[in-house]
């Protein structure tokens, strides 16, 4: 059986890593810890689990950080996670279970990344990254933020999932203040880094900026496909936060030329005209939510929520303003099916328990 080193970079992380690496250690073979400058116990937290800590002087380069952990690594394959990751109980099954099979006859391992949850705790945010790296096969990171090693050769797509659990706010300005240094340098950005940055833009409200960078990162090309369809919908919102409606519905209907368009994309469409009170083109729009497919295995961002609860709810309004009661009850009862405790799916309960259509 291949081996497995975990490599992960650490800073003040002195309450989370203890919960990340008890989620793993018997998972794997060998633990690295390269530590960027805490000034909290993370050290000593790291050193409970392994004796393999280094040290790492942060110079604003998350890839080069991530780089030199891979350097320290033994294994036959070297995997990372951040200090708030964490494996749940059935995906350390489905992880041990791909571990039992794993051989270095395969160069990635990609898994889901589940990145925010819904209040019933459920998934609302998950894509596809590059879990486990060969280590022979010379993979090293890129981008000096949102860093990233494109996967290449002989690929397993294992359905453990990584769950990223906060439990506090991290540096909100960090990414963006990186990318805007490198600007200040004069630095060349990738169709990646220009993606990025225009996300941390509109993170940050920069609306005007933010759309301007995402129209230079679409009509520039080069960009991963997957980024492409993001930042369609991306500009559309910030195009619609300026007032800019038509400019919004034509960077929604852009992302069409990617191919049948996915859930999330659906519900968008739905949503501009629902705001516009056409009922019938927005339910069309969420019944065909209902039957796209979503991204798989294809490294897409995925709002599950966009696949299932959320065109029902929209559906449950839509019939109901179109005279449609029985199929507006019916919507709801759907969407009770994916978040029975959402307000709206309660309130709507009983709203059809006191008016019964007839």
């Amino acid at each position: 059986m291949a081996t497995v080193s975990l490599c992960m970079i650490v800073k003040n992380e002195e309450e989370t890593l203890p919960r990340c690496l008890g989620s793993v250690r018997d998972l794997v073979d060998e633990i690295v810890i390269v530590d960027t400058g805490s000034t909290d116990g993370t050290v000593e937290a790291a050193r409970r689990f392994t004796d393999r800590v280094f040290f790492f002087p942060w110079r604003d380069d998350f890839s080069a950080a991530r780089n030199f952990s891979f350097d320290q690594a033994a294994g036959d394959f070297c995997m990372w996670l951040d200090a708030d990751d964490v494996l749940e109980e059935e995906d350390r099954v489905r992880f041990r279970e791909m571990r039992a099979a794993l051989t270095t006859e395969t160069d990635v391992v990609m898994m889901p990344y589940h990145t925010s949850f819904s209040a019933d705790g459920k998934p609302a945010f998950t894509y596809w990254r590059e879990r486990l790296l060969r280590r022979g096969a010379g993979f090293r990171w890129k981008g000096a933020v949102h860093e990233a090693i494109a996967p290449r050769g002989r690929i397993l797509y294992c359905g453990a999932a990584v769950s990223h659990r906060k439990t506090r706010p991290g540096d909100a300005d960090r990414n963006l203040r990186i990318y805007e240094a490198q600007r200040a340098r004069g630095e060349a950005f990738s169709p990646r880094d220009t993606f990025y940055y225009a996300r941390e833009l509109m993170f940050h409200g920069r609306d005007e900026e933010a759309a301007a960078a995402f129209r230079s990162f679409l009509d520039g090309g080069g960009g991963w496909v997957e980024n492409e369809l993001q930042a369609c919908r991306d500009l559309a919102a910030c195009e619609m936060r300026l007032d800019r409606t038509e400019a919004s519905f034509k960077a929604l209907t852009r992302a069409l030329r990617y191919g049948p368009p996915r859930p999330e994309l659906c519900c968008d469409l739905g949503r501009f005209f629902f705001d516009r009170k056409d009922f019938v083109t927005a339910a069309y729009w969420y019944e065909q939510a209902l039957s796209a497919r979503p991204s798989g295995v294809t490294g897409g961002f995925t709002e599950p929520d966009a696949s299932g609860f959320l065109p029902c709810i929209q559906l449950c309004v839509c019939y109901y303003a179109l005279g449609d009661a029985a199929r507006s009850k019916e919507m709801n009862d759907r969407a009770a099916a994916f978040r029975p405790e959402h307000p709206a799916v309660r309130y709507n309960a009983r709203f059809f328990g006191e008016n019964a259509p007839l």
